[in-house]
């Protein structure tokens, strides 16, 4: 496995990233792993590589790289309840800066790098992300219909992107949702706007999970959630990208 720090030339200056590829010549498939709000740190990398290991070339950008380079905020190793108020309080003005506009705008910089990496092949990326990144993931493939070919969120608020955004998506979509995370009301409302919008999807709740549960460096982390997650986007990959060489 090949990793490295890249920097990726935006509107609005330079992000750091996260790259890992499986080591060789050979070109893969492009995904863009946006990160949830806590942002790159050890288990994000580790989970670029495992990824990466099944034959794609995954980037993970910080997100927040206006505020500085990663770790934009420090952490602890573990994020536990004791931990959370304080790295909250430092995250939300992050957060709440982060606009619409300016995910549309990092994202075009993101893709274009992407595409001109020599390791990745073909014409088509995908698109996943985690809690905020979930968000970010959703309104990047919206902006991008003829790049993204597969889209997926997990504990992410996807229905804040809004019905307009999610119906410009072309995408194939997959949403695995934590329990604590949304009411059946709202998820019928989310599968009738992507109903309704053409938009193919899976969408569903992790049964007994709390946001977050894909992280194992947080105390919502569940390992049978984040298999059954890794079960689902691996086969939406091979789906709509392929696990191929070129």
């Amino acid at each position: 496995m090949h990793t490295s720090t890249l920097y990726i030339p935006t509107a609005d200056g330079r992000a750091d990233a996260f790259a890992a590829v499986p080591d060789g010549d050979r070109r893969y498939p492009g995904v863009l792993m946006y990160p949830d709000g806590f942002g790159i740190r050890p288990v994000l990398r580790e989970m670029a590589c495992e990824l990466a290991g099944h034959g794609y070339y995954v980037l993970v950008p910080n997100v927040f790289y206006r505020h500085g380079p990663t770790p934009v905020v420090d952490l602890p190793a573990y994020i536990g309840a004791e931990a959370r108020p304080a790295v909250f309080a430092q995250l939300m003005p992050l957060i709440e800066a982060h606009t619409a506009d300016r995910t549309v705008r990092d994202a075009d910089a993101y893709l274009r790098f992407l595409a001109a990496r020599p390791e990745v092949g073909g014409d088509a990326v995908a698109v996943t992300g985690y809690c905020i990144g979930g968000l970010l993931a959703v309104r990047t493939a919206a902006a991008h219909p003829g790049t993204v070919a597969a889209l997926a969120a997990f504990h992410a608020p996807v229905g804040a992107a809004g019905p307009d955004v999610l119906a410009k998506i072309t995408a194939e979509v997959y949403f695995g949702h934590a329990a604590t995370d949304v009411t059946p009301e709202a998820l019928g409302e989310l599968h009738r706007t992507l109903d309704a919008a053409g938009v193919g999807h899976l969408s569903e709740i992790y049964p007994g999970t709390v946001h977050g549960f894909t992280m194992a460096d947080t105390d919502a982390f569940d390992p049978a959630a984040l298999q059954a997650h890794w079960d689902r986007l691996l086969a939406l990959l091979d789906r709509s990208l392929g696990s191929r060489e070129w």
